[in-house]
């Protein structure tokens, strides 16, 4: 079990390192400026090779995720036996699933030249997975409920 939980942990944080560095992609290519397209092909080429590397790096630190619920027994009792921070994390877990998928839409946006959002969205966008992982390292780690 200690392999799979240090697999998982490796696989999530090396996921969400790609999701703390892509919307940064995406602030710069907010602030490109129209006449320079080798810059913004850089920078989108670039968010493409992340994106799929982030794409890769999540499907582990999910399947390993997943064997820890299934096959280990972790959050598994009775009824309110204090396991309510697994239902948390689990949402987070959806949370950061749906960021994922947002990231890769906006990517198709900016791909096609679509009107943005201002390199400042895209700031306080940039501060979503930080938030997330607080959240799911907390209910981790503390189990407040």
């Amino acid at each position: 079990m200690l392999w799979i939980k240090a697999l998982h942990i490796v696989f999530v944080a090396s996921w969400f390192a790609g999701l703390f560095y892509l919307p940064r992609i995406f602030v710069n290519l907010a602030m490109v400026p129209a006449d320079s397209a080798a810059e913004r092909a850089r920078l989108l080429l670039m968010a493409r090779k992340l994106y799929r590397f982030t794409t890769i790096l999540a499907v582990p630190a999910l399947v390993f995720g997943f064997l820890l619920w299934l096959y280990y027994g972790i959050g598994k009792g009775p009824a309110g036996s204090g396991n309510g921070w697994l239902h948390a994390k689990l949402a987070i877990v959806l949370l950061v699933a749906g960021y994922h998928h947002s990231c890769g839409s906006l990517l198709k946006k900016f791909e096609k030249n679509l009107p943005a959002r201002s390199h400042v969205w895209f700031r306080w966008y940039n501060e979503v997975p930080v938030i997330l992982l607080l959240a799911a390292v907390i209910l981790v780690v503390v189990k407040p409920f």
